[in-house]
């Protein structure tokens, strides 16, 4: 089924705004021929009472028989197009702008004082006037007729013909409509040339988009005078999509070709485990050949001496307390590095912590004959595992310890930056090979092979330490330095 052809966007604007303006004109057509009569007749009301006041003034200042009130009469009657009589209480006429000033005098005293109220509607009415609608027999015509009493007592008759403010409104309306026609044909021309003005840009972004999705990145829209911001807005915003489709189809790129190096790499990784299984067999292998021989030594009673058997039986518990240590460690690396290990984030003193980890490995330093100097600060707060930084210390503490040389010292710091506490230990001695430094974080790495053996490192204590750190989502580090090696790590601080 075929598809139905939409209307452009230039004639959905032209037909949008031509039924906006037609109906805009519609509604003021209609109230017009609606209520503008009404509103003529209610202003002319508003009018005669304005009118009526200003007269009793003038004769309240003036008499109603003075040539300057005459001249102001004139004046009220010839600015608000309506006739005026006055007359005293004995129905003589003292002012007139009525022609006919008889008949319009008979009027009002047939209002006075005739009986036939039937062709008068009473409109409002106050203490000193009553404002009607009277038809005229004679004329055939409807007036607004205002009737009052002036404080002299004398009677005011002032009237406007309804028909002149029909007349006016009709007038209104044909001109209303004259120029609504013209306002309408001006509108659909202008119409016409804002829309396609509006739809010529918009077509080149649609352009540009049509480009685009044929992966043609060169296609730029270009801002143009007369066009709106928003326009403009879009087209930038184009710009930038388009640079940015062509960086990430760029980074797609690269990234499949890193894929297909990390396809490469798996044999790689295929190898490392291959070569993890080998180093744990051959880490066991040593300690397990020693208790093995010298199990058999003693039940072949080699040497019959109790001082030879206590001495094959500290070395199988040696070996086997080595066995032990290094399966802990694996055991705990695996839980650190498959994320199965719960962190527990808390707020603690780690001058407090470092104080305890010194005095526990106070022992170890006396045989070493290692000097451990802490420059303390006062209380430091950190946040992180408590159990896991002491590991961490203790791990750095140990491993200074065992390759302390030369003056055999050993300091610990503290650096603040950025809201983060670094702790670092330093240790005099040879520093760690350039080409090793970032190998001593792998599982099993040992620069110094036999004497790792010799104090009894089995290459896992820094891979843990690393493990932990990226559990806090923390850095740790290390920095050669002349005269010895200086392990770091960093903790957030509130300080």
């Amino acid at each position: 089924m075929e598809k139905k052809q939409k209307t452009s966007l230039t004639w959905q604007l032209i037909l949008t705004m031509v039924v906006i303006v037609a109906g805009t004109v519609a509604m003021c057509w209609f109230f017009n021929t609606t209520f503008l009569e009404k509103y003529y007749i209610f202003h002319k009301e508003k009018e005669l009472k304005s009118s009526f006041d200003q007269v009793r003034l003038i004769c309240e200042k003036q008499g109603d028989s003075s040539d300057d009130a005459y001249v102001q009469f004139e004046k009220i009657c010839a600015n608000g197009n309506i006739n005026m009589l006055i007359a005293d209480q004995d129905r003589n006429l003292i002012w007139s702008s009525y022609s006919s000033a008889q008949r319009f005098q008979m009027q009002m005293e047939d209002w006075l004082y005739g009986s036939d109220r039937s062709r008068v509607q009473v409109l409002s009415s106050g203490k000193d006037y009553t404002l009607l609608r009277q038809t005229d027999e004679r004329l055939q015509s409807e007036y607004l007729v205002l009737l009052g009493t002036l404080k002299n007592g004398n009677n005011l008759y002032m009237r406007a013909a309804v028909e002149s403010i029909r007349e006016s409104a009709s007038i209104t309306n044909q001109f209303f409509v004259m120029v609504s026609t013209g306002a309408i044909i001006l509108s659909v021309i202008l119409i016409i040339v804002l829309s396609k003005g509006i739809s010529h840009p918009i077509h080149a972004l649609s352009d540009i988009a049509r480009r685009m999705t044929q992966l043609d990145f060169d296609a730029k829209y270009i801002p143009v005078r007369h066009v709106s911001r928003e326009i403009d807005e879009l087209g930038n915003s184009m710009n930038e999509l388009s640079e940015t489709l062509e960086e990430t189809i760029s980074e797609l790129k690269t990234a499949n070709v890193s894929l297909q190096q990390d396809i490469e790499k798996k044999e790689q990784i295929d190898e490392m485990r291959k070569e993890f299984l080998s180093n744990v067999s051959h880490e066991l292998k040593t300690p397990l050949a020693l208790i093995q021989g010298y199990a058999e030594g003693l039940k072949e009673c080699i040497n019959d001496d109790a001082e030879s058997r206590d001495f094959y039986c500290d070395v199988i518990m040696d070996e086997s307390e080595k066995m032990n240590h290094m399966v802990k460690q694996l055991l705990t690396l695996n839980q650190l590095e498959f994320g199965n290990d719960t962190v527990e984030m808390t707020r603690f003193d780690i001058t407090e912590l470092i104080d305890g980890v010194i005095q526990s490995a106070s022992i170890m330093a006396a045989q070493k004959q290692v000097n451990i100097e802490f420059y303390r600060e006062g209380p430091v707060y950190v946040w992180g595992d408590e159990f896991k930084v002491e590991e961490v210390i203790t791990n750095f503490l140990t491993n200074a310890m065992n390759h302390a040389a030369g003056e055999k010292k050993i300091t610990i710091r503290f650096q603040k930056h950025d809201h983060l506490v670094r702790t670092s230990v330093f240790n005099t001695g040879d520093p760690i090979p350039e080409e090793d430094l970032d190998k001593i974080w792998v599982k099993f790495y040992k620069v110094d092979k036999a004497r790792t053996r010799e104090y009894g490192g089995s290459g896992i204590g820094l891979s843990i330490v690393k493990a932990i750190m990226d559990s806090f989502h923390q850095k740790c580090g290390a920095v050669n330095h002349p005269d010895g090696v200086e392990f770091w790590m960093e903790l957030e601080t509130n300080n």
